[in-house]
């Protein structure tokens, strides 16, 4: 996903980090709308209000900038940069939010029907991911396993015992 921020003329001391419905479609779970959200830093979220003064947002205390098909907050729910950007994937120009704090960040926001259906596609999205390794974790269980001399589960559950839908 290729994003440029030469019409904002500014340089940020750090990559921007994408957040929303852009980080959504990053991740291959849905199609984003036209803008793109981002959190940066507090310094660089000052730089912007001084550049962008008459295209301020305040959403409870949340600032943000909308400029040129950006939203550029310095919080989302009152979570910053610094907390946001844990784990965030690398890119040449700006940061990708985690799938654990995308999660975070849908949930927070599920009271509307959109962000609900986006936290659901995030929950399956790291639930996948972790099942993928159900076959090491079970060879890594089995050879553990396999060391005692006798074994009782009193409860038991794996992929083929799931209903599929």
């Amino acid at each position: 996903m290729n994003i440029d921020f030469s019409q904002l003329k500014m340089t940020f001391s750090q990559k921007p980090l994408l957040i929303g419905g852009k980080a959504m479609e990053y991740y291959d779970l849905r199609k984003a709308g036209d803008d793109s959200d981002f959190i940066v830093t507090k310094s660089d979220f000052e730089s912007l209000v001084r550049l962008y003064p008459k295209n301020l947002k305040d959403l409870w205390g949340d600032l943000g900038v909308a400029v040129h098909g950006f939203e550029i907050w310095k919080t989302i729910d009152y979570f910053d940069y610094a907390f946001l950007s844990q784990n965030a994937i690398e890119e040449s120009n700006y940061r990708v939010i985690s799938l654990e704090k995308l999660l975070l960040q849908r949930a927070m926001a599920m009271n509307k029907p959109k962000y609900h259906l986006d936290l659901e596609l995030v929950v399956k999205r790291i639930t996948d991911d972790q099942y993928s390794n159900f076959d090491k974790m079970q060879a890594e269980n089995e050879s553990l396993m396999s060391e005692l001399s006798e074994v009782q589960y009193i409860e038991k559950v794996g992929p083929e015992d799931s209903i599929t839908s």
